[in-house]
């Protein structure tokens, strides 16, 4: 059998001078505290935001909904669009995008006018959340662990402070949430500043081994499937915990305070872990033993919170979702050339988001349905169990290359 051979990482060096490394990893840093803000900033304003637009129960339900709509559509295209105009110089329109989209959603009180700027500030993200793997591949062949440890944290990092800053902003802008929301605008503003500095630096397209991985070949691809699986069933735990958290604390006597504390405390726990993991996967030649640590963490984590809800267990469940910047990893590990990290971090997260959109709403209808959290637990270790199933495959050595190569 033969097998593509790994970039050189002499090759990758060439493409970007060593004077604009530190560059490119700022650019890189930037762009990832932004990939959420158009998601996490509109939460604690979301009745501020209803009641001004007059959102019906539909339309405040696609509100929520379209993230991950966004980034399994958009997401899907970007690698045929980086191949077509440039990895950098994508990068650069997803983040003006992005800034335009948060900053024009609230120039006009119209639901309609909203929901399409949303859109397009989504798009940008979706965009971001395909090509950085590709660039740490490209440009850092012998330091992945290292760069998906930056770019994992900063995105935990952007995550978390939209999330937790945009209340006090509203306050200090005299309750105006357009203001608030708006405000997330100048923040990918700076972030398009080094791409910018770095767009004459686009890398050669033809300068990558192997030529370049279409997507469409992934639906023949075991691997591809896997990280779909790993990639779905993570990112459906972690929206039904961001999203009824809150509630089985306070089913199980919390004030809404303490309840609210803990969720605050359970998202900032994705900064460390988002800084430990990367780099220990890296270090490893295989993989399947954190699949397997941060699984043991998701059970013991769910059954405690189904049997005795506290704050103990949802640090547990914390813990085990350790498991996305562990798919983020995974992206660059299991595939030799930047071109293959892209396709296969495209179809992972198109894919994997589809399946993850169901999850809240399949918990909201199993605890009305029942009155209880016992189905929606029943739900959840289902879903580790796929996650274990498929991270037990995608966790092994094992190259997407190799894989698409048979297959032709």
């Amino acid at each position: 059998m033969t097998t593509l051979a790994p970039e050189k990482p002499a090759a990758i060096a060439a493409r970007v001078p060593a004077k604009a490394v530190w560059l490119l990893v700022l650019g890189i840093v930037l762009a990832a505290l932004n990939l959420r803000t158009a998601v996490t900033s509109v939460g604690p304003l979301l009745g501020d935001v209803r009641g001004t637009l007059g959102l019906s129960g539909l339309l405040t339900g696609l509100l929520t909904a379209l993230p991950v709509i966004c980034f399994a559509v958009f997401g899907a295209f970007t690698p045929a669009l980086a191949r077509r105009i440039g990895e950098h110089r994508l990068l650069l329109l997803a983040l003006v995008t992005l800034s335009a989209g948060l900053a024009v959603r609230v120039m006009i009180d119209s639901a309609a006018f909203f929901l399409v700027a949303s859109t397009v500030a989504l798009a940008g993200g979706a965009v971001g959340n395909v090509l950085i793997p590709s660039l740490v591949k490209r440009h850092f062949p012998t330091r992945v662990g290292l760069m998906t440890t930056v770019y994992a944290t900063a995105l935990a990092v952007g995550t978390m402070i939209a999330a937790a800053a945009t209340i006090p902003i509203e306050r200090a802008a005299g309750g105006d949430w357009h203001l608030a929301l708006g405000s997330w605008a100048a923040l990918a503003a700076v972030a398009v500043i080094p791409w910018l500095a770095l767009r004459g630096r686009e890398p050669g397209r033809t300068a990558e081994a192997g030529g370049h991985t279409p997507i469409s070949s992934l639906l023949r691809s075991r691997l591809g499937w896997a990280m779909a699986g790993y990639f779905g069933s993570q990112s459906l735990v972690a929206y039904v915990m961001f999203g009824w958290l809150a509630q089985i604390l306070l089913d199980g006597g919390y004030t809404a305070a303490d309840a609210g504390l803990t969720l605050a405390v359970f998202t900032g726990l994705s900064v460390p872990i988002s800084a430990l993991i990367p780099a220990l996967a890296a270090r490893l030649a295989d993989q399947r033993v954190l699949v397997v640590v941060l699984i043991a963490f998701y059970a013991v984590g769910f059954a405690g919170l189904l049997l005795d809800p506290s704050w103990i267990w949802a640090m547990f469940v914390g813990v085990g979702m350790g498991s996305f910047p562990l798919a983020l990893t995974l992206f660059a590990l299991r595939s030799r050339t930047a071109s293959a990290t892209a396709a296969l971090s495209a179809f992972g997260q198109s894919a994997g988001y589809l399946i993850a959109g169901l999850g809240p709403l399949l918990v909201g209808v199993l605890y009305t349905a029942t009155g209880g959290w016992t189905a929606p637990f029943a739900l959840l270790f289902g879903a580790i169990a796929i996650q274990l199933l498929t991270g037990l495959y995608v966790g092994g050595r094992r190259y997407l290359e190799d894989e698409t190569a048979r297959a032709t």
